[in-house]
């Protein structure tokens, strides 16, 4: 067991129903400090373990024990003859090879000594014999044995067996693509030149964008040696309401990997996969009214995220309207029981605030496109003033809030904002321009005395033209273009501070 979450409990519930037990090294010892009874390996196999632990279990009194047909006389005969006592379950989690790889800097020495061996045969060996053996490769299985043994005097069913054989053979091949995927790629390549996407699928769903599409809910990480397996919007708790839809989801995700990225208590409203509004503030009531007083007709119906436990003050405000789902890291019972009481809407619960890692897959015609996430975070040193006239500390605060929010706003994007507030945004328009104007033509709060972001640069002056005629006092964007001098000399006249951040944020 690398990962020994519950493992004390569910030892202790197998001695409860006089099933010996057999463990190796570190779980021996920890099994043995809880006061469980715990014959090592080495006593079954006669053999101590060795090579700094790597020979262990590859014995015939292990697989033997555990490949041996219990109504076959023949294997019965031969488990006789040389002293193998059989084994009726096996629990394994892995040698964590996914989380080592994941950690930065990591050597290929300290990679591979994660390579489990004896780990995925003994586990391979109990499901290929299912009919006699019960094998349990995830700690999530773990009630799901003991709910069967307690309603079955001490036995499972046939039919659980099989599904937990079918898990153990995913999680092998699973481990083995990762290594297989780690071995294809050069230490310097950042993308592998072969990889396997592993689905495993949670549910389904009632249908997908439309009615007549057909859908389901599917997890891409079934590491279970890590706390991965529970994190991420796939592995996200319903707490109340009806099922996610596909749509549901598709908003969810932007809702919560945009309050992510801010440290200050923040709410994002989002609404077709853009943002409705955002705000920060002391507290996520303050927050979610800045977030809300951007456009309150278009949050209607929308999805609410919050990077913080939601207490009560906030969960009232949030539920004066209609809202499709609510998104938090965790919720204070009044907050909870608040919410409950809005039959339709859905309350998700993610246990982690951050920004995923990894590498994005977008499906076309004949391939997948892969990237690695766009998780930059810009830093104030990261800025150059490029006009004549510099932004204020309260300017510079308010480009870096409307920076952060236009991340993650459909291109072309514009964002307005003022002091930890959306004011305004234009998203998804085919000319920059039309998104400057939509921006303004849609706010509902004051754009005069507001900063501006943009995804990406000016092209042209117009827009630097466009904005100024709303009042803004300040633009952020990533500059390189070859008419950047152009538009400098527009940010001059209309005497406006600029700033490159020099990285571009496109969204598609």
């Amino acid at each position: 067991m690398s990962n020994k979450t519950g493992v004390i409990d569910f030892a202790h519930s197998l001695q409860s129903f006089g099933i010996e037990i057999i463990s190796t090294g570190g779980t021996a010892k920890s099994l043995r400090e809880a006061g469980i009874e715990v014959r090592d390996v080495s006593e079954v196999t006669g053999f101590p373990e060795m090579m700094d632990g790597r020979v262990k279990t590859l014995h015939p009194r292990v697989h033997g024990a555990l490949l041996g047909q219990r109504e076959n006389a023949s294997h019965v005969s031969a488990m006789k003859e040389y002293g193998i006592e059989p084994i009726d379950l096996v629990a394994i989690n892995l040698y964590p090879f996914e989380e080592t790889i994941s950690r930065a800097g990591v050597t290929e020495p300290e990679a591979i000594e994660q390579i489990d061996i004896g780990g995925p045969s003994m586990i391979r060996s109990a499901a290929k014999n299912f009919n006699d053996v019960v094998v349990v490769s995830s700690p999530h299985s773990y009630e799901r044995v003991l709910e069967e043994l307690r309603a079955n005097n001490g036995s499972t069913t046939l039919g659980l067996r099989r599904e937990l054989a079918g898990e153990a053979f995913q999680r092998t091949a699973t481990y083995d693509q990762t290594i297989a995927g780690f071995f294809a790629s050069k230490p310097e390549e950042i993308l592998p030149t072969n990889t396997t996407i592993n689905l495993s699928k949670v549910s389904d769903l009632r249908y997908g964008e439309n009615p007549h599409q057909i859908a389901a809910l599917y997890r891409t990480s079934i590491n279970t040696n890590s706390e991965e397996c529970v994190s991420g919007l796939a592995s996200a708790q319903l707490l109340s309401g009806k099922e996610m839809s596909f749509n549901n989801y598709v908003d969810a995700d932007a809702a919560w990997q945009l309050v992510c990225d801010f440290d200050d208590p923040a709410c994002a409203i989002i609404k077709h996969t853009n943002p409705a509004g955002v705000g920060i503030g002391k507290s996520l009531v303050e927050s979610y009214k800045k977030a809300l007083a951007t456009d309150p007709v278009s949050a209607f119906g929308g999805i609410v995220a919050f990077n913080r436990t939601l207490d009560e003050e906030a969960a009232i405000e949030a539920s004066k309207i209609f809202t499709e789902v609510i998104i938090a890291p965790d919720y204070e019972p009044a907050a909870l029981e608040t919410l409950q009481k809005k039959k339709n809407l859905r309350v998700l619960k993610i246990p982690s605030v951050e920004s995923p890692g990894g590498l994005e897959y977008r499906q076309i015609s004949g391939g997948v496109l892969v990237q690695s996430r766009d998780n930059h975070k810009l830093d104030r040193s990261q800025l150059k003033v490029v006009t004549e006239r510099q932004p204020t500390e309260a300017e510079l605060n308010a480009l870096l809030f409307a920076w952060t929010v236009c991340k993650h706003t459909k291109s072309n994007a514009i964002v307005y904002a003022m002091d930890g507030q959306t004011v305004g945004v234009g998203a998804g328009q085919m000319s920059r321009i039309d998104s400057v104007k939509i921006g303004a033509m849609r706010a509902q709060l004051p754009v005069a005395g507001s900063v501006l972001a943009s995804d990406a640069f000016f092209p042209f002056r117009d827009g630097v033209d466009e904005a100024a005629k709303s009042g803004i006092r300040a633009i952020i964007q990533p500059g390189g273009s070859v008419r950047d001098e152009e538009v400098i000399a527009a940010a001059n006249e209309h005497e406006l501070a600029m700033v490159f951040t020099g990285i571009r944020h496109f969204r598609h």
